[in-house]
């Protein structure tokens, strides 16, 4: 007589998240090999290549929407490229297989591997021509009160108040570029603290959104747009907010935008949008960071709660992190 040991697991899907953290990990893992070796593109090279054999493993039928570039760009995980091994579900994927080569080369924190994947046509993608936008980020206490169009003061006045703190407690973090010279000005002016960095403003975003991790408060300055859409994802998971408008570096990538019909007026809210989209994003850190860590225990911990009570939130900028 056979005896039952185990009760049997009553779900038949397999789970989609479990699948891309393997995709992460392989990124990582690789593009680890090459930590402090100072080259970059080794870097890179070693994560995409990785990143790219592990989606070929996935359950879906992945298009790429946020890739490494244009089809003759790059060779693999380019813009409209299939991935996955074509079984449902049908989704958009958004990938970033090291989001800061430079600090990995040089042995720094800061560089994670990220995959967000939504429900097919539902994840925003720049505009042809759009590479940067201005950001602000913050987290939960301050997502109501932030405003991308006003003074920098204003914002962090704004902050202070709701955070029941004054501006001289604030850390913000933003690029060290000479675009932001003003901007840092400004934030000296008002008594504020800054964390510069030089490269990394997706894992930069989701600290400042972190209300467990209070190292920074708030994320300020121009990055890149697609950045801007995968550190959306994480954020709308978190709770916090981003607002992100368009930004042209030069005037003529501002005239190419006008004349394309784009809209340099355009403002990216979190929730701008009532569309609701089920979406998986999945962080790895290269090397190990404390605030990564706590994310990862922080992102499990909402993952299961949306679980129970099978939540589904909206996002305009991209995606957001919960499954349905």
């Amino acid at each position: 007589m056979s005896e039952e040991r185990f009760e049997q697991s009553g779900t038949k899907e397999r789970n989609l998240g479990m699948e891309l953290v393997r995709v992460t990990e392989a990124a990582a893992v690789s593009a680890g090999r090459w930590m402090g070796k100072g080259d970059k593109e080794k870097v890179d090279q070693a994560a995409v290549d990785a990143m790219r054999h592990a989606l070929d493993g996935v359950d879906m039928h992945g298009v790429v929407v946020i890739g490494e570039g244009e089809k003759d760009e790059a060779p693999m995980l380019y813009i409209g490229e299939e991935v996955g091994n074509f079984t449902p579900p049908e989704v958009d994927v958004a990938v970033d297989p090291v989001d800061g080569t430079r600090l990995t080369a040089l042995g720094l924190p800061g560089a994670i591997a990220v995959v967000a994947t939504a429900e097919r046509g539902t994840m925003y993608s720049a505009p042809p021509g759009v590479f940067y936008m201005e950001k602000i980020a913050v987290g939960p206490v301050a997502r109501d009160v932030i405003d991308i169009n006003a003074p920098v003061t204003t914002n962090l006045e704004r902050i202070a108040q709701a955070r029941d703190a004054l501006i001289e407690d604030l850390t913000v973090m933003i690029l060290d570029r000479p675009r932001h010279a003003g901007m840092i000005n400004e934030i000296r002016q008002a008594g504020a603290r800054i964390r510069l960095i030089t490269d990394g403003d997706v894992s930069a975003a989701i600290q400042a959104a972190m209300e467990d991790y209070r190292g920074v408060d708030v994320l300020l300055g121009v990055g890149g747009a697609p950045e801007a859409v995968l550190a959306a994802a994480a954020i709308k998971c978190i709770g916090g907010e981003i607002l992100c408008k368009i930004w042209p570096l030069t005037v003529k990538e501002r005239e190419k935008i006008v004349k394309e019909g784009g809209n340099l007026t355009w403002l990216s809210k979190t929730n701008a949008h009532g569309s609701k989209i089920s979406v998986w994003m999945l962080i790895r850190s290269i090397p190990p960071m404390t605030w990564c860590k706590a994310m990862m225990y922080h992102l499990l911990q909402l993952a299961s709660q949306a679980a129970s009570c099978s939540t589904v939130f909206s996002i305009s900028v991209g995606a957001h992190v919960l499954p349905r």
